[in-house]
């Protein structure tokens, strides 16, 4: 009886460590195949050197901006201590107060942002609608004109430098005002020439904001607008409520490029601006008076002031591209320049 008893119990025993075994066993032949076969160790060998590369290019991109920030808020005794790698024993805000008011940041800042907000927003609108021909339509020279507005953007800046000068200088369409009498416009000194520019197609990089927008109609579905054609909408009423609507990445991504360029762009502004009364951010990069940069450690002080001067300058464009950089990233891709 007590045999009989037992064996159950025996039994039982038996397939439950058998089981615990079995599971062991499995384990380890599951860890085997996942942590130590030849397609783990390439994986963590990826990750290890692709965490390694761009901690490296980090490290690159983000050192000098990091040691041109550190070192705007040095005094001039932090430069002749060598003790003083990044951050400062002698704390100050006086480069950017001189920058500031000697400079005339707020000028500079209010001029620059409404020249770079009115060529941004013609070059944008002027540049989709020419883009927008050359994609959708077919007419006789399309590839023609087209190269020569890819022309435009190989051609060096200083070869039309006197020719633009010139031309705006003694402004007239066509001879009309000298036909009629009248004295030629000297429109230097104003917004007139960027604006003209911006309308004509032919500002700053409008080359490179045509090919780009370009790209991106010819992604457009030919199906979109046949349709729209169908319920009796017009061209420009396509372009307006369906075309537009559709590209606002793209337009977004032109916007940005475009106010940046002209942000920063030191050709166009000192060529139809000579007179010095006009500031731009550009116009920052100087040595303040107020500083006194004569003693031992002028080189880097004034090296330092220079730096502090360009982070004013890039300051906005920072803080605009952190507020859009969904859009630029999605126009960018979009836009067919990158693979």
């Amino acid at each position: 009886m007590n045999n009989q008893a037992t064996a159950p119990k025996v039994m039982k025993e038996t397939k439950n460590k058998i089981r615990v075994d079995f599971e062991r066993t499995d384990f380890w032949t599951r860890f085997k195949l996942k942590y130590l076969s030849f397609k783990f160790v390439k994986t963590v060998v990826w990750v290890v050197f692709r965490l390694v590369l761009l901690v490296g290019i980090s490290y690159v991109i983000l050192s000098p901006v990091l040691s041109k920030i550190f070192s705007s808020f040095m005094g001039k005794e932090d430069f002749v201590d060598v003790t003083v790698k990044y951050i400062a024993k002698y704390p100050t805000l006086d480069t950017y107060k001189a920058l500031i008011v000697e400079a005339k940041y707020f000028t500079a800042f209010f001029n620059t942002l409404l020249l770079s907000l009115a060529c941004a927003i013609i070059q944008t609108f002027v540049c989709c609608v020419v883009a927008y021909g050359f994609a959708k339509f077919r007419f006789k020279f399309n590839n023609l004109l087209f190269f020569l507005v890819i022309f435009t953007m190989v051609v060096p800046q200083e070869t039309l430098q006197l020719s633009l000068f010139m031309k705006f200088r003694y402004f007239d369409i066509f001879n009309i005002i000298k036909l009629f009498g009248g004295e030629q416009l000297n429109l230097l000194n104003s917004y007139w020439p960027l604006i003209i520019l911006s309308l004509g197609g032919l500002g700053f990089k409008n080359g490179l904001y045509i090919y780009m927008l370009r790209q991106y109609f010819r992604g457009v579905p030919d199906e979109l607008e046949e349709s729209a054609y169908l319920d009796g909408s017009g061209v420009f009423r396509t372009f307006i409520q369906i075309i537009i609507p559709l590209s606002v990445p793209m337009l977004i991504t032109v916007f940005l490029f475009s106010f940046s360029w002209q942000w920063t762009d030191m050709f166009y502004t000192d060529l139809f601006f000579p007179k010095s009364s006009f500031v731009t951010m550009p116009d920052l990069v100087m040595i303040p008076k107020s500083l006194d940069t004569v003693y031992a450690g002028q080189s880097m002080y004034e090296a330092a002031i220079y730096n502090t001067a360009s982070l004013l300058i890039i300051a906005p464009l920072i803080i605009m591209y952190l507020f859009c950089q969904r859009y630029l990233i999605a126009g960018i891709e979009r836009s067919g320049i990158v693979g």
